[in-house]
């Protein structure tokens, strides 16, 4: 790779030779070489010469003008490199079966979690079904399980009877508590079966309470479907009242009905609505107790919590083995979605090794994708120009397989780490090509970094500037009036110290020190004596 200076010359002007150019990057890099190599020969010459005792050689030296210029300059630096797709994306499978669909074709262009592929998924699918049914199964284990730590009560009502308390030890079975719901009052009364036959669930009743003789409403919620003989040889039916509990009523209260006005043959005695004696379903110490003693409860409401170490480790089991289950579906599906093959990127198809009826192996290459919504490619920088590379430069594209069009491209990453060969490092510069049009991934292109740039510069040949920052003047030249007393000049010529700026192989911009209208001398050549130098070369004798 070399630094390349593009120039703005005028017609029929000559460009300096390299030799009287000043040292640029290039020099720079291959004086890392020459420098050892020059001393030796110097070194060589000089004792050559003092052996051969040459005489003294007479130099001349002539200078010719040129007047400065204004111009475009810039500076850059060459590479070349393989244009790469933006994003290049192997298809492989995952999993073993006959392709049903592949509805694409070389060349088609696919957008991201378009499906490629359509394997057979029929054993992937009962898989499935039974990872379901495992999941379900163990989901149901683990919440009855979970829940033998809670006492729960199967009926709404009070807390009539609490027989445990906290810190107490309980057994599987035992009888923790007694729920009664006395919100409504049951009476069983014998009715002639002859009347009984024409009651009807829902019909109203008059009950009549033995003693106080108070009568309230009631409801009737049940007949008995066959006749049975009852004292007196009476065939009778049991009708079912229930009643509203204002508060008073509990189950050892007398009553009887009127229904229809027909009075029951017998009274009764009046039962809860409800009472449910409630156990513990696991073994434990009672944690903590949710609804104290003559407490409303709800149906289903937990009444107290259970702890101990056995119950926690049965329960952490059935939790295991729920998250076994999960994984598997998990797993099970995972399966079933590999058996639907899509594009992983938006690009376009390179390769397609499978068609619909072929049967596909597990890691098999199926198809290569491009991206192709820009290209890339990646060019070497020497360590010694690496400094002047940054991101965001623009980049010049030549290709050598399409003529006469220069692409744009941007510099989107300079590495840190290099490599080293032969004692040089070069780092890797990545180059982004948005506009792309008959370019393609494998083409061997040039690219050209514009690293500085100056418009319209006042500038001079490269030779016009002596080492140090001094240039020649004619005397009549605007800028004389700044000449340096203190450096001796040819005739007809002044020193004055400038300051450049951007370079190309040919000219050089001057910032400070030269103005329009200036003339300015470059040295051509020095002349010896041929005496001098066949002596020289002779040791002074001729022939």
């Amino acid at each position: 790779m070399n630094w390349n200076k593009k120039k703005d010359a005028p017609a029929g002007q000559e460009p300096r030779s390299a030799a009287d150019a000043s040292l640029d990057r290039k020099m720079k890099k291959r004086l890392k070489w020459i420098v050892p190599a020059v001393c030796v020969v110097i070194v060589a010459g000089a004792a050559w010469f003092a052996m051969s005792q040459p005489k003294a050689v007479k130099v001349s030296a002539s200078y010719t003008q040129t007047s400065v210029e204004r111009r475009s300059i810039s500076e850059s630096f060459s590479g070349f490199g393989t244009l790469q797709p933006a994003n290049t994306y192997t298809v492989k499978s995952l999993v073993a079966g006959e392709a049903l669909s592949a509805d694409f074709e070389e060349g088609d262009i696919v957008e991201k979690g378009a499906v490629l592929y359509q394997v057979d998924n029929s054993t992937a699918t009962t898989n499935i079904e039974k990872a379901q049914i495992a999941l379900e199964q163990a989901q149901r284990n683990y919440d009855k399980i979970a829940d033998t730590r809670y006492v729960r009560s199967d009926v709404g009502g009070t807390v009539y009877a609490l027989k445990v308390a906290v810190g107490d030890e309980v057994t599987q079975g035992q009888e923790v508590a007694v729920i009664q719901d006395n919100s409504k009052m049951v009476l069983k009364l014998p009715f002639p079966a002859a009347d009984a036959v024409n009651f009807q669930v829902g019909q109203s009743a008059l009950i009549t309470l033995d003693g106080t003789f108070e009568t309230l409403e009631g409801r009737v919620t049940a007949i008995s479907g066959s006749d049975v003989l009852g004292s007196g040889n009476v065939l009778i039916r049991t009708v079912t009242i229930e009643a509203i509990n204002a508060g008073t009523m509990n189950n050892t209260q007398v009553a009887t009905a009127n229904i229809n006005g027909i009075n029951s043959i017998e009274s009764g005695t009046f039962a809860y609505q409800a009472e449910k004696t409630l156990t513990a379903s696991a073994a434990g110490t009672v944690s903590e107790i949710y609804v104290p003693e003559g407490s409303q409860i709800s149906e289903d409401q937990a009444l107290l919590v259970l702890v101990g170490e056995t119950l926690d480790e049965t329960i952490q089991n059935a939790a295991e083995s729920l998250r076994s289950a999960e994984l598997s579906r998990e797993n099970a599906q995972e399966q079933f979605n590999n058996y639907t093959i899509t594009s992983p990127i938006s690009g376009t198809i390179i390769e397609k090794k499978y068609k619909q009826g072929d049967i596909i192996e597990t890691a098999q290459v199926l198809c290569t994708i491009y991206d192709l919504s820009y290209l890339q490619m990646v060019i070497n920088v020497d360590e010694l120009d690496i400094s002047n590379i940054a991101v965001g430069q623009s980049v010049n594209i030549t290709a050598d397989a399409i003529n006469d069009m220069t692409y744009t491209g941007t510099v989107t990453r300079v590495s840190m780490v290099g490599t080293t060969s032969n004692g040089t490092t070069a780092y890797p510069v990545t180059i982004r090509i948005d506009e792309t049009e008959g370019l393609r991934p494998g083409m061997n292109v040039n690219a050209e970094i514009i690293v500085a740039e100056a418009s319209e510069a006042i500038s001079v040949p490269n030779g016009a500037v002596q080492r140090g920052g001094y240039v020649l003047v004619t005397k009549d030249s605007p800028s004389a009036v700044n000449a340096l007393t203190d450096r001796t000049a040819p005739d007809g010529f002044v020193y004055v110290e400038v300051t450049t700026g951007v370079s190309d192989d040919n000219y050089v911009e001057i910032v400070s020190g030269l103005q329009d209208g200036d003339k300015v001398g470059i040295e051509t050549s020095g002349s010896l004596s041929a005496v001098g130098l066949i002596q020289g070369f002779t040791g002074g004798r001729t022939r």
